[in-house]
């Protein structure tokens, strides 16, 4: 039996008069329904509403049932990194541009989401990808990544040399522009731009796309989800390497260091309304849907 919810989180996409309204209308809409409302601390300050306690994110995860992005498929990454840590189901509603991750309109967001609260829904599972960098066998840093971690240069157009290996066996060595490892959910994103292949979502999987190899026998590689992939970063780069997870988070990488790249423990749960369709997501937002001739 699917459960129905009690305490929602808000989360904003801030300084966005769009993402404003639409927050507002979902303050007034869950709290005429007797619902509690936790306020994430931009938006509250955004909106000035009297009589509500901001809270951060973690203070959303620790206490919600349920989270409301709302804003683009960024705002939904950087909410998905904390959240996947609770069991709290995300739902989005798109402010932004693609919205692979924002299934609700902004404009008719009351139906389905009655649904959703009264248990109505699609749940799926979403797993993100965990980047540790190593120096000299110490770990040094690491984050996680909802759609991809890009392992790049700090300077444009300037190529790197790197040996990959999956559960420490040798695959190749590369000089490139940098590697994309990408998640089914990132496979929509960057992998997509770099000639990667789409994932369907379930799929237990890690794609990994060169950025301009310099030999064209380099080809995107698929390996199973379970494996870990590890880059090694030759001595004979240049400093100022950097492994970007989701294009927000950053972390620095030099010569000699270890990239360790494997499956987080903690899924994303999100909650689509009962008529979500994938491939209607990829035909809309891809332009599938138009005549060729």
């Amino acid at each position: 039996m699917k459960k129905t919810f009690q305490t929602i989180g808000l989360i904003g996409k801030p300084h966005h008069e769009g993402a404003n309204q639409t927050l507002l209308q979902l303050y007034q809409y869950l709290t005429q329904k007797g619902l509690d409302v936790l306020v994430e601390e931009r938006v509250a300050s955004e909106l000035a509403l009297e009589g509500v306690s901001p809270v951060d994110l973690v203070q959303i995860g620790e206490r919600a049932d349920l989270a409301i992005v709302v804003g683009g498929d960024g705002n939904m990454l950087g909410a998905a990194r904390v959240l996947s840590r609770f069991d709290v189901g995300v739902v989005g509603v798109n402010r932004g541009n693609l919205g692979f991750l924002t299934d609700l309109s902004p404009d008719e967001f009351e139906a389905p989401l009655t649904e959703i609260l009264a248990g109505e829904y699609q749940l799926e599972k979403r797993f993100l990808l965990e980047a540790e960098v190593y120096r000299h066998g110490r770990l040094k840093s690491s984050n996680t990544a909802v759609n991809e971690a890009v392992l790049h240069p700090g300077k444009i157009a300037h190529m790197i040399d790197f040996e990959v290996l999956i559960d420490d066996d040798f695959v190749f060595q590369q000089r490139s522009d940098g590697l994309i490892i990408s998640t089914p959910t990132g496979s929509t994103a960057y992998s997509l731009s770099g000639g990667g292949p789409i994932m369907m979502p379930s799929l237990d999987a890690l794609v990994l796309t060169p950025m301009f190899p310099h030999t064209l026998s380099a080809r995107p590689i698929v390996v199973d989800g379970d494996h870990t992939i590890t880059l090694r970063v030759s001595d004979g780069n240049e400093d100022n390497l950097q492994v970007s997870c989701d294009g927000h988070v950053t972390l620095s990488v030099m010569p000699g260091d270890e990239i360790k790249l494997r499956k987080h423990p903690s899924p994303l749960t999100l909650l689509h309304p009962r008529c979500y369709n994938y491939y209607e997501v990829l035909r809309s937002k891809l332009g599938w849907s138009r005549r060729l001739f």
